[in-house]
């Protein structure tokens, strides 16, 4: 089955760096655009970035633009967030998602914490 599983979240002192990365099966990642979201506390899940199958594409939120970076590694079936530059305001759960044959799929998600 579809499975999504992030890790390296953790606490970080503002404008620090951090990488996520999510590590994905059961299904054939090296054709599917993936995405990075996120959740404050008190505060709706929002889109952060994302990147097309072969990541030759890659787009973001203009909260994360010119300090964050999208990217795979297909061979490894891995999806990373490279976040740096941080602020308070990115502290959220972060989350790997995919859409396949009409369905969504997330995974558990990782805790960051921006804070001195």
């Amino acid at each position: 089955q579809v499975q999504l599983v992030e890790s390296g979240g953790g606490l970080v002192q503002p404008g620090g760096s951090l990488r996520l990365s999510c590590a994905a099966s059961g299904f054939t990642f090296s054709l599917m655009t993936m995405r990075w979201y996120r959740q404050a506390p008190g505060a709706e899940r929002e889109w952060v970035a994302l990147i097309r199958s072969d990541g030759g594409s890659t787009n973001y939120a203009d909260s994360v633009k010119g300090r964050f970076t999208i990217s795979r590694d297909n061979a490894k079936n891995t999806l990373y967030l490279q976040m740096n530059d941080l602020k308070r305001e990115d502290t959220a759960v972060y989350y790997c998602r995919t859409f396949i044959a009409s369905t969504v799929y997330w995974g558990q998600g990782t805790q960051v914490t921006v804070s001195s």
